[in-house]
């Protein structure tokens, strides 16, 4: 009988280079869009017969030992691998439990050095690059929780690993890439559940507290202040921390800036982009240079890459080594809005998405995942 492997299971193994071949039965064009890093391809089906294809399969493979499969859902990949422990002794074959969906929902809570009494965890989502935090005080042992994904036992975890206890949730805006459980969360532990006070005009019909602009969420000892931030969204807020972390979303990445034109899709992002170049540089880029910038997203290539940094390591710039070392950012106006209107491809189902995020639409907690798979797609 062919074992399963959890999807935390095979990243433990990525993470100890432990040698294996990973093999993506789904179609072509979905495994080209966005796969598992390291994966090859062997299209199969749920209902296919291994006879025939076999030496086709030794060829894919080469002289792998240790076969793991997996595809969007396990089925195909699960039929493959028992079907191979049957026709040949060759391989030790083991297929990973919920394929690509199970995949989705790895994390990696990553402490960050921010300095004394404050306490910064980056929850990261391996697959789709979100980036989530919890900020906490160190002597107060109290934490707030930034942008978490629906998976928000993984925050709970990570703010109870750091000694934690959340008194509350913030989204820095409604996001267009993934399921928010800011207001699940918030809901679930019987604390305040932030936006930003633009909110209202994005037609959020959630219950939650309004930051203004400039207004400072004490934290302990600590410091919350929300600047206004639009241009990815027009409700965007960015945190700065204590003056040592700036919490920018998706304003700017580590290596890029965030896209445009998901809300202001009448004029392909240009009201956006207007708004975006003010911000980096009316607000962001007017911080002091040693800031760290913790941003909302780090893109994951179609190869299943961290295009920035790697997966349990910290994703982080400052306001400093971004100013230098991002080329959008040195543009004038005029040329910064015109390369912001070719962003690429959107974020799926971002419409569906965002509208659940507003509360007007209800998606099942099953079908969440299914709707957001893919990468995320959020920056320029």
């Amino acid at each position: 009988m062919v074992t399963t492997l959890s999807a935390d299971r095979l990243a433990d193994l990525q993470d100890e280079n432990a040698e294996f071949t990973l093999v993506d039965t789904r179609p072509a064009d979905s495994f080209e869009s966005w796969h598992i890093s390291g994966a090859v391809h062997f299209p199969f089906e749920p209902d296919e017969d291994i006879d025939g294809r076999l030496e086709e399969f030794e060829e894919t493979v080469g002289d792998a030992d240790r076969i793991i499969t997996t595809c969007a859902k396990g089925i195909s990949s699960g039929n493959l691998a028992t079907q191979l422990e049957s026709a040949t002794d060759r391989y030790d074959v083991q297929t990973v439990d919920g394929g690509m969906k199970g995949w989705s929902g790895v994390y990696d809570h990553v402490e960050l050095d921010v300095g004394e009494n404050l306490t910064i965890v980056q929850v990261q989502r391996r697959a789709k690059g979100c980036l989530g935090y919890v900020v906490g005080c160190a002597e107060s042992e109290d934490a707030i929780v930034v942008d978490p994904t629906a998976d928000v036992d993984e925050f709970v975890i990570a703010a109870e690993e750091a000694g934690l206890s959340i008194v509350g949730v913030i989204d820095t805006h409604v996001h267009a890439d993934h399921v928010s459980g800011g207001f699940d969360l918030a809901d679930r532990l019987e604390v305040p559940y932030y936006l930003g006070e633009q909110a209202a005009d994005r037609g959020v019909e959630l219950e939650y507290t309004p930051l203004g602009r400039n207004e400072v969420l004490t934290v302990g000892t600590r410091e919350v202040k929300a600047l206004s931030a639009p241009g990815h969204t027009s409700e965007m807020i960015n945190l700065l921390v204590d003056d040592r972390a700036l919490l920018t979303a998706d304003t700017l990445h580590a290596d890029s800036t965030g896209r445009t034109e998901l809300e202001f899709s009448e004029d392909e992002g240009e009201r956006g982009a207007r708004m975006l170049y003010e911000t980096l540089h009316r607000t962001v880029l007017a911080q002091p240079e040693g800031i760290i910038v913790l941003p909302g997203h780090v893109t994951v290539t179609a190869a299943g890459e961290f295009e920035h940094g790697a997966p349990g390591e910290p994703i982080t710039t400052t306001v400093g080594a971004a100013r230098m070392g991002i080329d959008l950012l040195s543009l004038e106006n005029e040329a910064f809005v015109d390369r912001m209107a070719d962003a690429g491809e959107k974020p799926s189902n971002y419409e569906e998405i965002i509208d659940r995020n507003r509360g007007v639409l209800e998606i099942p907690p099953e079908d969440r995942v299914e709707l957001e798979l893919g990468p995320n797609n959020c920056s320029a």
